[in-house]
This record gives C-alpha cells, sequence and structure tokens, in this order.
C-alpha cells in the first residue's frame, strides 16, 4: 500500500498539556452516572459514568477550552480506586482542530502520576500511538469534582 495516498509523511512525536475537567455537581455536569454500583463497597466497584469533559490550557475552568474528552470511565477494581478509562480527546480548537487522540487503560486515581496508552486517533492523528501521564490538580472529595493535568505524547504523521 502506498504510505502517499494514506497521507503517511514523516512521523513526529507531539507533547502536549491539557487539563480535564471532571463536573459531577452543578446545574450542567460533564459527568454523569449511567450504571449506580450494585454494592456498597468503599470501590463503587461496578460504578459507570459517560463524560463529556472540558479539556483547558490551564487548571482554571476559564482557561481557553481545546477540546472534550468524551467517552466513559468505570470503577474496575474491587480493592482501591481504579478505573478503566475509554475516552476520545476531541479538539476543537487551533491546528489540531477536528482530530481526536483515544485513550484507553488503567487509571489507579491515588497514584499521584498515572499512565494510559494512546491507542488511536483521527484528522491530524491518524495512526496515532503513545501514552498519557495524569495528576490530579485538584479534587473536592465532597462533590467528586476533579481536575486533572494529562501531559500526551504521541507519535502521529
Amino acid at each position: 500500500m502506498d504510505r502517499k495516498l494514506l497521507g503517511l509523511k514523516k512521523e513526529k512525536l507531539s507533547h502536549f498539556k491539557v487539563y480535564w475537567h471532571d463536573i459531577l455537581t452543578g446545574p450542567n455536569p460533564s459527568s454523569i452516572q449511567v450504571v449506580p454500583p450494585l454494592n456498597t463497597s468503599i470501590t463503587a466497584f461496578g460504578l459507570v459514568r459517560m463524560i463529556d469533559n472540558p479539556l483547558t490550557l490551564g487548571p482554571e475552568m476559564s482557561s481557553r477550552m481545546v477540546g472534550k474528552a468524551q467517552g466513559f470511565y468505570a470503577q474496575a477494581s474491587q480493592q482501591d480506586l481504579g478505573l478503566l478509562m475509554a475516552m476520545n480527546f476531541a479538539f476543537i480548537e487551533g491546528k489540531y482542530n477536528g482530530s481526536t487522540i483515544t485513550v484507553l487503560g488503567r487509571n489507579e486515581v491515588f497514584s499521584t502520576v498515572r499512565e494510559m496508552p494512546v491507542i488511536g486517533g483521527s484528522g491530524l492523528f491518524r495512526f496515532a500511538r503513545g501514552y498519557v501521564q495524569a495528576r490530579t490538580h485538584m479534587v473536592d472529595l465532597k462533590t467528586g469534582d476533579a481536575t486533572v493535568e494529562y501531559n500526551v505524547y504521541v507519535f502521529h504523521y
């Protein structure tokens, strides 16, 4: 197959940082529970949330929004807060406007740094591969609202 017909030029590595805002409260939450946990475990094993979370350049919600994290996360561990994350970072601004990165992996919430793979993408991220590192910037233990810093390292064409 001809690589040029697929738009494959020289592969490059991009690194950028975004802030992921998981908003469970207020009049317009970006994360909603779609499956409740079936037991009373302290890890809420089985809970599933759909997300349409803002991605911003800075940690404040007033910072410029560059995309949305769309997908779901589920409480997948009975022993700790280990989430299964499946989401697309859908970019709406700048040179990546209209492109996506797909992240799928385990997020152990209380670890300082969590690493998850980038398993693909679209647009400028077609044939993407790489990883993200997530670091909790802020969490409100009463409401569950959280801001997480995502460092994205991705190979693409």
